[in-house]
């Protein structure tokens, strides 16, 4: 694993729990919403993912048939809400700090 890489996953973890607090999601959505903010993420990264969060309490799933496939779509808890929170207030200083020149 590389170092942006390993880097990276921490805040391709807090946009997941963010859209996921916003509306359900799902992982090809996922991928196509990181794209858009300049993450590479492939299906083998995104879904052991949100399978960690998931296992971790974050993250609650659902199964639906769509078009003959199942789709698992994910929703955040209250855990999961907690750790957002707590998340945007470390970013908050965090980027008060960074941005600081």
């Amino acid at each position: 694993m590389t170092l942006n890489r390993k880097f990276f996953l921490g805040f391709i973890r807090i946009h997941i729990l963010y859209h996921a607090s916003q509306k359900e999601i799902y992982g090809v959505q996922m991928i196509g919403e990181l794209k858009k903010h300049g993450y590479k993420v492939s299906p083998g990264t995104m879904y052991p993912i949100l399978h960690s969060l998931e296992e971790e309490g974050f993250l609650k799933s659902r199964k639906e048939n769509v078009r003959g496939k199942i789709r698992k779509y994910y929703q955040i808890t209250s855990k999961g809400q907690k750790i957002l929170q707590e998340s945007r207030q470390k970013i908050k200083k965090l980027l008060n700090e960074v941005m600081a020149f």
